[in-house]
């Protein structure tokens, strides 16, 4: 399995996160395309090879056009739906803003949909946030791990006034991941780099057993006594053709009051709200009435949010809750070039080292509307030239 290991040893922010990846490896250029769609005016990723402490690392600035807005998260996510990423990097994205919003709703005593975004709704906060959700898809990365996450101490200057650090919305996202000391005035942590280890990180701890392929290391802006460094590990685990397991919780409920139209608005808050997999099944219920099983399957952490969904946005009075054991086939990113365009996928790996490739159903779809074709000849299409790949291509 392609893993990620966030060395905080100096705390984390959205620009250091981009910068190690970008270190890393992924392709600045690409990352920039994808933040050109989102129609941010003049938005510009500039990267620098800089020394913190004595130690070299990729420093990365978000350069842009002065503008004085406050979004609400239906406006980010409108941004996001509209752009060219990838499904993946949607869900990416999505769930770190969202984690924000859930955040800055709790410390403000509103709502997800009313709470203003201030600093992270700002052109280099969203830059950050979409970039990052961009590079790591582009890594290929399948598992985040994180080690304690420092805060630094003293006060910080936010839209609301003077706060002591931890900044309220980012204790808030920290509450439940385990924190480490460091003694140093100044903020180390940001809101925009809780978010991203809240809404995507699977474990915190030590340095998990890996094959270390790459070390990226991202410059935050500050300059303390000790580096000021993000270090960002990718590699692989011991056995990269295993299949990998994880626990996850199981919410189910049965429905036989509900409108079609609100089950399956019901299905995509819990995809927008982090869940790992949403079904129905048709089943019979008492009375002989039809209904629906609704079963969502998501991280722990994550579980109370996504109950709370299902409780808003359906009709149900209780749900069933258990911690089951899921197991993953390892798998990466990949794009291959088709005669009809490039087709993003997914390379799965199989028990024995067999490979198994899944082109991406938008992508197929988009290539599909624009050259006129059947949907099922860009998937062939796709299938033929994974497993026959040109030279240079992405298989």
């Amino acid at each position: 399995m392609r893993i990620a290991y966030l060395d905080c040893a100096s705390g984390i922010s959205g620009d250091m996160t981009l910068g190690a990846l970008v270190d890393a490896g992924v392709d600045l250029a690409a990352v920039q395309a994808g933040i050109d769609s989102l129609g941010l005016p003049g938005c510009r990723l500039a990267v620098a090879d800089v020394k913190k402490a004595g130690f070299r690392a990729t420093q990365l600035t978000v350069e842009h056009e002065p503008e004085h807005k406050h979004r609400h998260l239906h406006h980010i996510e409108a941004m996001i739906d509209g752009s060219i990423l990838t499904q993946r990097q949607r869900d990416l994205a999505r769930r770190i803003f969202r984690k924000l919003a859930e955040a800055e709703a709790k410390v403000h005593g509103t709502t997800i949909e009313k709470v203003h975004f201030h600093e992270v709704g700002a052109v280099d906060s969203i830059a950050d946030i979409v970039g990052s959700a961009i590079a790591w898809d582009l890594a290929g990365v399948e598992r985040i791990e994180c080690s304690p996450v420092p805060t630094g101490t003293g006060f910080v200057e936010i839209a609301h006034g003077r706060c002591s650090i931890p900044a309220p919305a980012t204790a808030e996202l920290l509450r439940g991941i385990p924190l480490a000391p460091l003694e140093c005035e100044g903020e180390l942590t940001t809101p925009t780099g809780a978010a991203i280890v809240a809404a995507l990180v699977h474990r915190f701890g030590p340095l998990p057993a890996m094959t270390i392929e790459r070390i990226g290391y991202g410059a935050g802006q500050k300059d303390f006594q000790h580096p000021n460094l993000l270090r960002l590990l990718i590699g692989e685990t011991a056995d990269a053709s295993a299949a990998s397991a994880e626990t996850v919780v199981l919410l189910e409920t049965n429905l036989d009051d509900a409108a079609g139209e609100s089950i399956g608005y019901s299905i995509d808050r819990l995809w927008q709200a982090g869940a790992l997999d949403v079904s129905t099944t048709a089943i019979s219920m008492k009375k002989n009435r039809p209904g629906v099983l609704l079963a969502v399957q998501c991280r722990p952490a994550d579980a109370d949010a996504l109950a709370e969904v299902i409780f808003r946005e359906t009709t149900t009075l209780g749900l069933r809750r258990s911690s089951v054991r899921r197991m993953t086939l390892p798998r990466r990113a990949v794009a291959v070039e088709t005669s009809l365009g490039t087709v993003a996928g997914i390379v799965a790996t199989l028990p024995g080292g067999d490979e198994r490739f899944s082109p991406e159903y938008e992508a197929c779809a988009k290539l599909a509307v624009a050259n006129d074709v059947p949907l099922q000849t860009i998937q062939s299409l796709a299938r033929q030239a994974y497993t026959s790949p040109s030279p240079g291509g992405g298989g």
